[in-house]
């Protein structure tokens, strides 16, 4: 499992760069400012928590645990529910999509929770 946490983080990575330039050079003409600001926002959650997975990845090679499993997996559907809904919200101009947001923040947290009990238990 902890080869495809590692593979998994490695793609949302590639994602993240990519998604960021384009944000940066395609859509900055576009976009009003406030848009911009979301799409920013999606990109910098998704480095972060893309990073995180690395981290987890890592952790569950020298440690397999189903703990670490779930954490990468909360994580991974984390960026996709917030940053994705950020991204659509912001190219879209659909604002409803923001409602999904909270449960891809509330996926984040639940994964780094999981992290914390797979170390302690450790």
């Amino acid at each position: 499992m902890s080869k495809t946490i590692l593979l998994s983080a490695a793609i949302l990575l590639v994602l993240a760069v990519a998604i960021g330039a384009f944000g940066a050079h395609a859509l900055k003409p576009r976009l009003t400012e406030e848009m911009m600001q979301v799409y920013k926002t999606g990109v910098e959650y998704h480095f972060y928590h893309a990073l995180g997975l690395l981290l987890i990845g890592i952790l569950s090679t020298a440690w397999p645990s189903g703990w670490l499993n779930w954490s990468a997996l909360l994580i991974g559907l984390g960026i996709i529910l917030f940053s994705g809904s950020l991204y659509v919200m912001a190219i879209t101009g659909i604002k409803w999509v923001g409602a999904i947001t909270p449960l891809g923040g509330l996926s984040f947290i639940s994964g780094w929770v999981l992290l914390f009990v797979a170390v302690w238990k450790h």
